[in-house]
Formats: structure tokens, C-alpha cells, sequence
């Protein structure tokens, strides 16, 4: 055992409060709910024995109308904190270490959730989400690789043309995202959510799919956003979660954001209707944005999205990190038992 992984903290946090919205919890007439335990784990490996310094910062889930986090624990050396960045709000663990001559360091972070489908078509009566139609000019911005230039208005113009209304605009938008891309994972260039690419190739993962998606909302004065999370498995019992899963969100005044997902329409042709303006409780939020600067900032460039944990050694990128991520369902009642 290594001096840095020889002595963790924990930190339990049970029943934590529902600071995001507590009042639509109880009224909103959402039709499905899963309850399940949540875990986090990575482990900093090929620690140069010079190194003076290790710093990790992890995306920490956050709680929403639809997302409930309690019995939050966090297993780690010490030096571990907790902060929000200053441009999406997103809830972020850092932690600071002298490694000692520690080859390898571990954290793992652990909840119970109780995730809720999210309804919020407008068109079906959906419940509005409170509290997050702030500042709304970003999402109306460009990113690194979803810029917002002419070749990106023009497509947008030919597949919002004769459609008189926002709503009417982003569901065109969406039609035409779902039926253009191709779920295909092949290849190379997929996965880093290029618009350019999701454009010339056509094909891609989720981050692509709405990279498409977010950029031609915005180029049609749509606000939307990118939102990243990790899908867990319909099958009910417990298992590992391979990697994340991304959707997004657009605005519509007078009534909030609506979610999308564009790449599991795609999937299966059949949930093309409900994945506009509902997301099913298969999955865990963790982040909104694109481009993120940490907090506290890291030394190196902005992450394209954060999901994964990222890692300093002395100041520098550092990308031997391994990661897993684990879940197991529980009854209803237990995620009830905790409630404030």
C-alpha cells in the first residue's frame, strides 16, 4: 500500500437538501422513477516520483426537480474540497496532495439517486423546470468546436425555413438531426462533439449528434445547452457503466428548457416522439457546458466537457487515470427513508 493510499477520509453527507427546486418534486406528475446506488471511482496511477504536487478534480452530480442525490460519500486522501465554476454552475470536487513518492492515488465519491423521467414538452402539458433560464446569452454563443459562423446559419436557415415559431424551429432541428446522423462509432474523429465533423461525416456518437443539434439552435436564435451524464442500464439489478451519455436542452420563453435527445431517437425510430421533451430515468446528470474552466482553474486549456476526471501533476495535463463506474438498483422505499 502506498503512503498516499494508505490513510482516506470519508465524508458522509445523509439526506442532503434539495436545493434546486424542492416545490416541483412533489407536484410534478412524472410517470416513472428509479432509485439506485451511484458510484465513482479513479485511480492517478504513474505518479513520477519527482512530482511535488497532484491535483484532481472530479464533476460531482447535482440535484435538479428530476434528480435527487442523498447519502453523498466521498472516499479520498485529504485535501479534498468542494466548488461550483463561475460560467455553468457546475458542482466540481478538487483535491490537492503532496504525493510523497506515491506511485498511484485513488478517490471514489458514491450517492444514492432517485431519478425521475423528465417531462417538459410543452406541446403534452410538460412540467416547466424552475430556476434555470439565467443567463441565457451564453447558450446562444459558440464553443471551441460548436462554432456559430455562416456555414453553420445556412444550414440552419434551410431547416428552419417556413416554420414561424421557436418550438416549431428546434423540432425541426431535432427531425432533421435524428434522420441526417448515423449512431456509428467507427473510424476516428467521433466523440469530441465537432460540429464540422457532425456536418462532413454525418455519423458519431452523442456528443456529435448534438453538437448538430445545439449549434444549428443556436444559429436559429434558439438558446440550448449540452448536458452530460452516464446512461445506466434498463435492466434492473446492478453492474458496471461503460461510459457517459450526453443530451441537451433548449429554451423557450415562456415556458424554460426543454430536454432532447437526439442520438437515442436515432437508436430506435419508435422514441423519436418522446425523446423530444422527455428524457427517460435511465441515466445520471452530472455536468452542463462546453469549454469548462474548472474551479479552482486548472493550469492547462478548457475541457471540451467535463465527465472524466482530470488530473495535474506539478501544473501539467496528466493522463494515466483509471476510471470505473458501478451502480445497483434499490427498492422505492430507501431513497423515501432519506428524505428531509
Amino acid at each position: 500500500m502506498t503512503r498516499a493510499s494508505a490513510f482516506f477520509l470519508a465524508f458522509a453527507f445523509l439526506a442532503v437538501p434539495f436545493v434546486d427546486g424542492p416545490a416541483a418534486v412533489a407536484s410534478s406528475p412524472f410517470l416513472n422513477e428509479r432509485s439506485f446506488r451511484f458510484s465513482y471511482e479513479a485511480v492517478v496511477s504513474k505518479i513520477p516520483s519527482s512530482a511535488r504536487r497532484v491535483e484532481v478534480w472530479l464533476p460531482v452530480a447535482p440535484e435538479t426537480d428530476v434528480q435527487r442525490i442523498a447519502d453523498l460519500r466521498v472516499e479520498a486522501p485529504s485535501g479534498v474540497s468542494f466548488h461550483r465554476d463561475s460560467e455553468y454552475g457546475n458542482k466540481i470536487l478538487n483535491m490537492v496532495l503532496d504525493p510523497k513518492g506515491a506511485e498511484n492515488l485513488r478517490v471514489r465519491v458514491s450517492y444514492t439517486v432517485r431519478r425521475k423521467e423528465d417531462r417538459r414538452s410543452p406541446g403534452e402539458g410538460g412540467v416547466r423546470r424552475a430556476g434555470q433560464s439565467s443567463a441565457l446569452d451564453r447558450f446562444l454563443q459558440g464553443d471551441r468546436l460548436v462554432p456559430i459562423d455562416d456555414f453553420v446559419k445556412s444550414i440552419a436557415d434551410e431547416v428552419v425555413r417556413g416554420k414561424s415559431t421557436p418550438l416549431d424551429r428546434a423540432a425541426a432541428i431535432y427531425d432533421y438531426t435524428v434522420e441526417t446522423m448515423k449512431y456509428d462509432k467507427s473510424g476516428t474523429g467521433w466523440g469530441n462533439g465537432d460540429l464540422y465533423y457532425a456536418c462532413d461525416i454525418r455519423r458519431g456518437n452523442c456528443t456529435d449528434f448534438h453538437a448538430l443539434f445545439i449549434g444549428l439552435s443556436r444559429a436559429a436564435g434558439i438558446p440550448a445547452k449540452f448536458v452530460i451524464g452516464f446512461p445506466i442500464p434498463p435492466e434492473k439489478g446492478k453492474g458496471t457503466v461503460a461510459g457517459y451519455h450526453c443530451w441537451a436542452e433548449f429554451h423557450l420563453d415562456g415556458f424554460g428548457w426543454v430536454p432532447v435527445d437526439t442520438s437515442e431517437a436515432a437508436k430506435d425510430k419508435s422514441k423519436k416522439t418522446y425523446f423530444f421533451g422527455t428524457l427517460d430515468p435511465n441515466r445520471i446528470e452530472f455536468t452542463t457546458g462546453r469549454d469548462i474552466l474548472l474551479s479552482p482553474a486548472q493550469q492547462g486549456e478548457r475541457l471540451n466537457y467535463f465527465i472524466y476526471p482530470y488530473v495535474e501533476v506539478d501544473g501539467k495535463a496528466h493522463a494515466e487515470v483509471e476510471r470505473k463506474f458501478a451502480y445497483q438498483d434499490m427498492p422505492g422505499k430507501a431513497m423515501e427513508a432519506r428524505r428531509p
